[in-house]
């Protein structure tokens, strides 16, 4: 299925139906009065959470979205049947914007949530309710409230744990081919990954976390250049960037270095909080060359970046380091999410103590 993680449609709530005009008539009932009922109210759109899905394409066939009006009222005090909601379904990440403001309005996270974007029309007045004890037989009624109406843009950020980065063949859709269930495009020429491909990585039956693959970066990237920008926005939601560099690339007089301080300044520019995330180097493609050369080249390019983080050698073919790796990464987020809880709790008992002083 083609990736499409933007997209802008059009909705329409249900306009509300009508109030009635309608006068009771009955045998042997000389003055019956007033009896017009209520319209029932339009139908309402919302967006819904879906965990299966992980794209925008739908949309780009289906652009219009409308609810059901609502029913007229009717005589005996009968209110009219309300419009029936819709509900369209959206992957998690996805961001709804006003298109004509610009204005965000929510983003939807987890599965099943939902989140009201256009509220059907109100129910029209039946002239019940305009009777008085000096107009006994009132005509007047309110007809029912046209529904909201918007065009939505919506924007799909991948939800992941983890995000690779790197030049185009660096490796990424080989390591994540072998440590998850996914198949990503794999060849020997530049950018074969075309959009972004998520995969699990299971530690063991009650370990896991999500990994995703973007397009591979090259210079100019945050200005448009290549895939990059397009892409980029995919890694603001990962918690762990994984940075591949490649040891031996096609272009051998990329040096490793080189390759780290572009990729910097490419998510510098792109977003500064990038550059604020946890990032691990991950040297790949060890196995074309002697371990002792590799292991060197990836020591020299440490000490000439005056890296200071994590850093790991692998090689997804022969599969060396690529487990040691997953589970150095699962740790890491298990203690990440250690730290958020403890944070949370201090901040709650702040909040406690403020309004209970």
């Amino acid at each position: 299925m083609k990736f499409v993680d933007e997209a802008k449609i059009e909705i329409m709530a249900g306009k509300g139906g009508n109030g009635s005009a309608s006068f009771r008539r009955e045998k042997f009932i000389q003055y019956g009065g007033p009896d017009g009922g209520d319209g029932g109210r339009g139908g309402s759109v919302f967006l819904e959470g879906d965990s299966g899905l992980n794209t925008l394409v739908d949309f780009r066939h289906n652009r219009r979205y409308n609810a059901q009006n609502g029913q007229g009222g009717k005589g005996r005090n009968m209110t009219g049947k309300s419009g029936e909601d819709i509900v369209i379904r959206v992957p998690l990440g996805t961001i709804i914007i006003n298109a004509e403001t610009e204005e965000q309005i929510g983003e939807i996270t987890t599965h099943e949530q939902q989140m009201l974007v256009a509220q059907g029309g109100k129910g029209g007045l039946g002239n019940v309710h305009f009777k008085s004890s000096t107009n006994r037989s009132p005509r007047r009624t309110i007809p029912g409230s046209p529904g909201e109406e918007f065009t939505l843009q919506l924007e799909l950020k991948v939800l992941a744990d983890v995000g690779l980065l790197g030049f185009p063949n660096a490796g990424k859709s080989t390591l994540i081919a072998t440590v998850s269930a996914a198949r990503p495009k794999v060849a020997d020429y530049p950018f074969t990954t075309l959009y972004p491909n998520l995969g699990v990585v299971r530690i063991d039956v009650n370990r896991s976390f999500v990994i995703a693959d973007i397009p591979g970066l090259i210079e100019g990237a945050a200005e448009g250049t290549g895939l990059g920008i397009q892409f980029l926005k995919h890694l603001q939601r990962t918690r762990l960037l994984l940075h591949l560099v490649d040891l031996a690339p096609l272009a051998l007089e990329v040096d490793p270095v080189d390759q780290v301080r572009q990729l910097e300044r490419e998510l510098q520019n792109f977003d500064a909080g990038l550059m604020e995330k946890p990032r691990w180097l991950v040297f790949t493609k060890a196995d074309l060359m002697p371990a002792d050369e590799a292991a060197l080249k990836a020591e020299q390019a440490v000490a000439d970046l005056a890296w200071e983080g994590p850093w790991v050698l692998i090689s997804s073919v022969t599969k060396t380091g690529t487990e040691a790796l997953m589970q150095r990464v699962s740790d890491h987020l298990e203690l990440m999410e250690d730290q958020e809880e403890v944070a949370a709790a201090a901040e709650l008992q702040t909040v406690t103590d403020l309004e209970n002083p």
